[in-house]
């Protein structure tokens, strides 16, 4: 194996290729045309462009992977997870091409690329499952016999894929039809298969999962467990090694179940058993995944193993170490997944340019990271920006390890989960190992995903913002430029600059003097401020007695602000604003960029309040556009297929006595 090419992008793509490095195999990335400057591809030592932007235009082109392989050289495939990496026809096509498959062979792929067809070989190999039927050929009463065969609440999933997408939970009878509408519709666009799925949902369980290996000869050994119950959306945000819901006879227990599903599949590999744990210690099959986890990085940390290494050597042959062997597992390691979504706004995904990117140096954390300061992120992929991972001695010292990077974390341009994933990993119930799958519903995402600072932290940030602009417009001032902007001899009036910010509007107001600065917020003085030292991207400031520094970046309107205090973004009020032609009362606006996958309604349709009009999808994720009130549809300004940015009127809608709701 000289040459390795990697069917993937983003930080699972930079991830391989680092292995790779140390292993003195030679990369080819290939890339679709937004991610042409992506550092994936800078950083492989050829690179093959595909062409397109959405996903089935470039990453699941089998075709013109095959060829990029080809005209490279390269002689072995690494699909990372997502895309094409639990896909049978691509492992197959790879085998046929003469090319290294880094994962199972086609057939185990195959086999348990139907999560109904994994659940009924695990049957068979004797470990416990959960009751499921399949949707195909079902419809009306017999659908409906089916679901209450099951019991609510129940589950309806993708039989490909895996990621939560093509995923609902249904509670009620009424709200079935529309989750296997919606379910559908995703797990077609993620994994080009719309098969589904009915299966008895477990309330307040654990997802507990094992990592597996398997090797050429036959055997098939764990390392050990890792728990993912804090989800959203049925994805993974926070994940963790050791679980502490185990017990030596239990962990025992599992690991034996995963090895034996591992056994009669005839594994080979990296792969991923994965069991919903109840509180009474019973354990349920849910899939196999037949890949490298978003999450190997925990294992990693504890074992003290390179998986990607391990798969590289098992593809080459190598035998694997028995279980008694393998290291065992040391300290607690936790990894939090960063996405650019608004979890105030529920979990809504954003796109924009990722300004800075920065952790201190001293956060002693790892970093696996798809973005750097620059890089763009767009509607066409997942929203994960990088996964950050502490490890630690006990799992008390790794949440506060990982919280404490993640709140110094400098990230300015994007709204992402950061400050949710801090108030999780400090949050007592986390702290106390009481987690399970319905944690985010205990606990409001939109609290936990509120900003980090306070109203008072936001407004000595505004004071920082407005000392550090006037510190930039003296820099670059023609005359007497080493005097603050605002000194005056003579006391006289104050300069003023206003922000808006999530506490809402500040109003700043400063004036340099002989007798030092003063500071007024919304016209009254601020007691005890002394500047030690300011430039345009640092203010060293004391105020009434506490002094801090405070580090300000300005990209336009928009001014960044950290410091022990926390992360602020204020944004400057303009002297004097545009005017902007106001929508149409009873205007409907897309909540985000993306592409409208479904048009639900016409013209002139009558429909109730809550009624779904449209569907979007961003970053393989759908989101609903509602009516507010029951009413009559009187315009639709979008069609299916069609990109559309945030804020752009999608319908209107009037009330039925002729009056559009304002």
């Amino acid at each position: 194996m000289r040459k390795l090419l990697v069917a993937n992008r983003g930080e699972i793509a930079r991830r391989v290729m680092r292995t790779c490095r140390e292993l003195g195999i030679a990369t080819v990335a290939v890339h679709s045309e937004p991610d042409r400057r992506a550092p994936f591809v800078r950083e492989a030592d050829e690179s093959v462009a595909l062409g397109g932007a959405a996903p089935a235009e470039s990453y699941l082109r089998v075709d013109a992977l095959l060829d990029a392989a080809r005209r490279t050289g390269a002689d072995a495939v690494h699909p990372g997870y997502g895309f094409l990496a639990e896909n049978a026809e691509f492992a197959r096509a790879c085998e046929a091409a003469g090319l290294v498959f880094i994962g199972p062979p086609s057939a185990v792929i195959a086999a348990m690329g139907s999560k109904l067809e994994a659940k009924r070989r695990m049957e068979e190999a004797g470990v416990p499952v959960i009751p499921s039927v399949p949707v195909a050929g079902l419809a009306g009463r017999k659908l409906a016999s089916a679901a209450r065969d099951l019991g609510f609440p129940l589950l309806v999933k993708a039989c490909a894929g895996g990621g939560g997408k093509g995923m609902r939970v249904v509670r009620e009878p009424a709200a079935l039809e529309a989750a296997l509408a919606a379910c559908a519709r995703e797990a077609g666009a993620a994994f080009g298969d719309d098969t589904l799925f009915l299966e008895r949902y477990l309330d307040s369980a654990r997802h507990v999962e094992l990592q597996i290996f398997g090797d050429r000869h036959g055997r098939v050994v764990h390392l050990y467990e890792r728990e993912c119950s804090i989800q959203r959306r049925h994805q993974k945000i926070v994940e963790e090694s050791p679980c502490v819901a185990l017990d030596a006879p239990l962990r025992e227990r599992m690991g034996a179940a995963a090895v034996a599903a591992g056994e009669a599949l005839g594994y080979v590999g990296a792969g991923t058993v994965e069991f919903l744990l109840a509180a009474g210690g019973e354990f349920f099959f849910l899939e196999v995944n037949t890949r490298l986890q978003v999450e190997h990085t925990v294992t990693e940390c504890v074992t003290g193993l390179d998986l990607v290494r391990l798969q590289i050597e098992v593809a080459r042959g190598a035998r694997l170490p028995t279980q008694d062997e393998l290291p065992r597992p040391s300290g607690c390691a936790i990894e939090v997944r960063l996405y650019a979504e608004d979890p105030e706004h529920d979990f809504v995904p954003v796109t924009g340019t990722v300004h800075r990117f920065e952790l201190p140096a001293d956060a002693g954390v790892r970093v696996d990271s798809g973005i750097e300061s620059g890089s763009e992120v767009g509607i066409h992929y997942d929203p994960l920006l990088a996964k950050l991972i502490a490890h630690a001695p006990s799992r008390e010292a790794a949440a506060a390890k990982l919280a404490r990077a993640m709140a110094e974390l400098r990230l300015h341009g994007l709204r992402t989960n950061r400050e949710l994933l801090v108030r999780v990993l400090r949050h007592p119930e986390f702290l106390e190992g009481r987690t399970d799958t319905h944690f985010l519903e205990r606990h409001s995402p939109a609290e936990l995903g509120r900003p980090l600072t306070d109203a008072v932290a936001e407004r000595v940030h505004a004071i920082a913002a407005a000392l550090a602009a006037q510190a930039e417009r003296r820099a670059s001032a023609r005359a007497l430029g080493s005097l603050p902007s605002g000194w005056r001899n003579n006391p006289s009036g104050l300069q003023e600059i206003a922000f808006e910010s999530h506490a809402g509007r500040i109003d700043v107001g400063y004036r340099f003097g002989r007798d030092g600065v003063v500071v007024e917020l919304a016209g009254e003085r601020v007691p005890g401020v002394r500047v030690e030292s300011c430039t345009d991207d640092e203010v060293d400031l004391e105020i009434e007695g506490v002094r801090r520094r405070y580090r300000v970046a300005r990209v336009g309107g928009r001014h960044f602000v950290d410091s022990p205090l926390g992360a602020s973004e204020l944004r400057e009020v303009e002297r004097f604003p545009a005017v902007q032609e106001p929508a149409a009362p009873g205007s409907l606006v897309a909540p985000m960029p993306g592409v409208v996958r479904k048009v639900m309604v016409g013209v002139g349709d009558r429909v109730p309040a809550g009624a779904v009009l449209l569907v979007l999808e961003a970053m393989k994720m759908e989101q609903n556009v509602t009516a507010p009130v029951a009413g009559r549809v009187a315009e639709l300004a979008a069609r299916e297929g069609e990109q559309v940015e945030a804020g752009r009127v999608l319908a209107v809608i009037e009330e039925e006595d002729g009056q559009a709701p304002v």
